[in-house]
């Protein structure tokens, strides 16, 4: 895969992320990495991806998130063009809800 992100440092970087053994590692990993609203700002970004997934209105995910309509539409066109990043976890986050 084609990415404009790969280089040595991201790879260890989510080699680092992968090898996290549960969420509570994970919460103290990403409290280290990044701020309070960089990753508030990441979590915003999925809700809105599940929920245009889930094929709600701009005006429906802007109540519920409080993202702006610049970043539905941002998620939005990578859903529909990205590297099917979104779509991927997407479909894992509804495997594990419907165990």
């Amino acid at each position: 895969m084609a990415s404009k992100i790969k280089n040595e440092l991201t790879d260890k970087l989510f080699e680092c992320i992968l090898s996290m053994k549960d969420k509570d590692e994970c919460y103290r990993l990403f409290e280290d990495l990044c701020t309070v609203h960089e990753i508030q700002s990441i979590a915003q970004r999925l809700e809105v991806a599940r929920m245009l997934d889930k094929k709600c209105t701009y005006i429906e995910i802007a109540e519920k998130t409080g993202a702006s309509t610049a970043t539905i539409s941002r998620v939005n066109r990578a859903l529909v063009y990205g590297s099917d990043g979104y779509r991927l976890a997407i479909d894992r986050l509804k495997e594990t809800e419907e165990e």
